[in-house]
């Protein structure tokens, strides 16, 4: 390898495992039939003019498998957030007690597991897409590289190291996917 021509390998990987890191927020949101503090992460609730998230207006906690209860500290905003819970497309009905909500998560039936599974298909080909656009990036700095003079046997190392991490983490998509998918079917 040539010293004058360095392809920012670490910077692609990097940007790869934030497409894994986003992947990973994104399942961890989908519904498995188990309560999970987690999947309340993608609502949000206008509070005070600010758009702010279920976690920053209460206590969440997972009393027993299949309860998620939300202790809102402001009496005001309870309405607000039993609301965006309802508008949420979770599918679950959320119950008040005074300041608390309580969020019965339903089993799931198989269609809607079917559903989810597909969901979570669509999540994993949008972080491989991401990492084809990484990848897509690293060759392009690899033709620039060319164009400026890196010598063919350089282009092609660097092109395999690409190649190589774009692999790599496609491998993690899927791997994460089917775990994921299992996990959904698991009754």
């Amino acid at each position: 390898m040539s010293d004058d021509f360095e392809i920012d390998t670490d910077d692609l990987e990097r940007r790869m495992e934030g497409a894994m890191g986003a992947l990973k927020t994104e399942f961890a949101s989908l519904r498995t039939g188990r309560a999970a503090g987690s999947m309340l992460d993608p609502i949000t609730v206008d509070a005070y003019g600010q758009i702010t998230p279920i976690n920053q207006l209460g206590t969440v906690n997972v009393p027993e498998p299949r309860m998620v209860t939300i202790n809102v500290w402001d009496k005001g905003m309870v309405g607000k957030v039993e609301k965006a819970i309802r508008e949420s497309g979770l599918g679950i009905n959320p119950q008040l007690n005074g300041t608390i909500i309580m969020l019965p998560i339903p089993e799931l039936n198989e269609e809607r597991r079917r559903e989810l599974t597909k969901v979570a298909a669509s999540y994993a080909e949008s972080a491989r897409v991401a990492v084809r656009n990484v990848r897509r990036d690293g060759m392009d700095q690899i033709k620039k590289a060319k164009g400026n003079g890196m010598s063919e046997d350089d282009v092609k190392l660097w092109e395999g190291e690409v190649q190589e991490l774009t692999n790599k983490y496609t491998a993690m998509v899927d791997k994460a996917l089917e775990g994921k998918q299992a996990e959904i079917m698991q009754v």
